[in-house]
């Protein structure tokens, strides 16, 4: 700002200096018109495929550090994206649940997907999505940043340290993605599932994502035999057997649902597993057709 005002104060004194008197050649008398326009202003906008030591929140400057991702880090930013309708017309940033959170979360959910191969679901991922700050968003700020985790498991959402992009993280034969499991009972229900190799003894296997409907979360909640029923149409496919009521008598079924702040934001993937309780299985029952899964 002070080099603004002492090019003012030159081009006053110039002026007066060259009152009454002839201009020299290629001078107009008018200083001011040759100066360059000053430059807007840039609104930040943060990095794709950047990594970061810890996970944010809310997308605060000053607390924007990337780091390569061939670094030890947590966080992966996988996309950066423009938030624009009824969402982007707010005066603050979309709350949890509102219209704008969810056009994030379905934006995310779609490019992750895409850079990490599979649904992102299917696999020891987490996904935040993080928003400009209040200051941020008042200034103009409109983006959405799609940042992902690698998880410690199925049951325990701690965030592990990793070297290396997630980019393809579910793609062949990722470590990462989910597959065999013995599940863990405490009375009737699932205390927690140990992941297994398909070769080794297993009753339980994971069979794909459904994605259920737009519906309250404790709708959700009440209808439990509405989940059962479409992760037992999943098994059916992923299996290769009628999909038909002999499937009772062939598996059972274990889902893991979203949380209920997940599920306000939009995210309706509903984790869906085969479950057979009187046998070891002892290889993947991906294609296995009715030899694999019989009636028992």
């Amino acid at each position: 700002m002070r080099r603004w005002l002492a090019a003012v104060a030159v081009g006053a004194a110039v002026t007066l200096a060259l009152a009454g008197c002839g201009a020299p050649a290629g001078v107009d008398r008018d200083l001011i018109d040759d100066w360059p326009a000053p430059v807007a202003a840039q609104q930040f906008v943060p990095a794709a495929d950047v990594c970061h030591h810890s996970s944010q929140q809310v997308g605060f400057l000053t607390g924007y550090n990337p780091v390569a991702c061939t670094e030890a880090h947590r966080v992966e930013t996988v996309h950066v994206g423009t938030l624009t309708g009824p969402g982007a017309d707010r005066g603050t940033p979309p709350p949890a649940g509102s219209a704008g959170m969810r056009t994030a979360q379905a934006g995310c959910e779609t490019e992750v997907s895409k850079a990490v191969g599979a649904d992102w679901r299917s696999g020891r991922l987490g996904l935040t999505v993080v928003l400009p700050s209040p200051p941020a968003w008042a200034g103009g700020a409109r983006w959405y940043r799609c940042d992902v985790t690698e998880l410690a498991s199925i049951d325990d959402t701690a965030v592990d340290l990793r070297t290396g992009s997630l980019r393809g993280a579910l793609t062949g034969a990722a470590p990462l993605a989910y597959r065999c499991f013995n599940p863990k009972l405490v009375k009737d229900d699932i205390d927690a599932m140990e992941p297994v190799s398909c070769t080794a003894k297993h009753h339980a296997e994971f069979v794909g994502i459904w994605r259920a409907p737009d519906i309250s979360y404790a709708e959700f909640n009440r209808t439990t035999k509405r989940t059962h029923r479409a992760c037992q149409t999943m098994t059916a496919k992923y299996v290769k057997v009628p999909d038909n009521a002999e499937l009772d008598f062939r598996a059972g079924t274990i889902y893991y649902q979203p949380y209920e702040q997940e599920w306000k934001n939009g995210n309706r993937g509903v984790q869906c597993f085969l479950w057979v309780s009187d046998r070891n299985l002892t290889r993947s029952l991906k294609g296995a057709g009715t030899k694999g899964l019989p009636v028992t």
